[in-house]
């Protein structure tokens, strides 16, 4: 099996020039600080200087994420 990526090689700022040349809908969230979007639960937004990635599990022993309920992301409001 071969996979493609025809984006691979492009940076961020190629593909942000890409979308915003050809109108492309995107998430809204990108313009509220979270470049990178996961769950609710798991996901926070970026804070100035820190990686596009870090919103990503921030303050969580985890790289990968599941899929949460409604009754998960009430526990998780709660935890906070």
């Amino acid at each position: 099996m071969v996979k493609v990526n025809p984006l691979a090689e492009w940076t961020g700022d190629r593909c942000w020039e890409f979308i915003r040349a050809n109108d492309i809908p995107y998430n809204a969230l990108h313009d509220q600080g979270y470049p990178s979007v996961g769950c609710v639960p798991c996901t926070r937004a970026v804070l100035e200087g820190e990686d596009e990635r870090a919103g990503r599990w921030g303050g969580m022993a985890k790289t990968e994420c599941g899929i949460h309920t409604m009754t998960h992301f009430a526990d998780a409001k709660h935890e906070k």
